[in-house]
């Protein structure tokens, strides 16, 4: 059975109004013990499969949508072309046990905007939740390493392989950002990092994008990794 909070409650102005889709019910029970302590998040509606969750995200327009892969009716990977098609479309993050190369891909290329392992801790969790509200890309270290290794294996390249050139216009500041962007941190972890705000973080995110030539911060971390600045 479904659970759904009744009635979308008004909350404070930066609320994260949030759905979670999982068809087991005592993943359900923990993800919104964690979120329900989380300041600023609002467990909207739960949904046991795919179905449901296109159908209560329509209905309670969240602005994140947490959903697991495998689920039955309609699965995650299947529920993300429906749930980028609502007006307005929730953010969608996937959240499962299975962080094989296909299923992320597959998310990933179908517009979702981040993927989470359900190894995540309790503060990455709501980390993630936060930056995802926000626009940014979310990924696990684990998942971060499985999208890069295939791009890096010539599935998808960020573009020439000119590194230096491509490198050469950026600050010392932009370079620490881009390291960070290549390790699969989120704006939030890379500006504590720094000791900067969130916003400069997303300042710097936006020239280092525009400077290089990359279409995301996907692509920014594979060039990272490609010009010999991570390991």
């Amino acid at each position: 059975m479904t659970d759904t909070a009744p009635g979308p409650a008004p909350g404070p102005v930066n609320t994260v109004r949030l759905l979670l889709a999982d068809d087991e019910e005592m993943i359900r029970h923990g993800v919104r013990l964690i979120l329900r302590h989380a300041d600023g998040i609002d467990v909207v509606g739960e949904a046991a499969n795919g179905d449901e969750a296109v159908r209560l995200a329509a209905e309670l327009r969240p602005d994140v949508a947490l959903v697991d892969v495998r689920m039955p009716v309609r699965d995650g990977l299947a529920a993300i072309e429906p749930l980028l098609a609502l007006d307005p479309a929730p953010r969608v993050v996937m959240l499962t046990t299975f962080g094989d190369e296909d299923n992320v891909t597959r998310a990933l290329h179908a517009g979702a905007t981040g993927f989470l392992l359900k190894d995540v801790g309790p503060q990455e969790l709501i980390n993630a939740v936060r930056a995802a509200a926000a626009g940014d890309a979310v990924l696990s270290p684990g998942v971060t390493g499985t999208v890069i290794r295939r791009m890096l294996q010539g599935g998808t390249r960020p573009g020439t392989d000119d590194q230096g050139g491509r490198l050469k216009n950026l600050t010392d500041r932009e370079r620490e950002v881009l390291v960070m962007l290549g390790r699969g941190l989120a704006n939030l972890e890379i500006g504590r990092l720094l000791g900067i705000g969130v916003g400069t973080v997303k300042t710097h995110v936006g020239s280092i994008l525009e400077k290089t030539g990359c279409g995301s911060r996907v692509q920014a971390a594979v060039l990272a990794h490609r010009a010999g600045l991570v390991d």
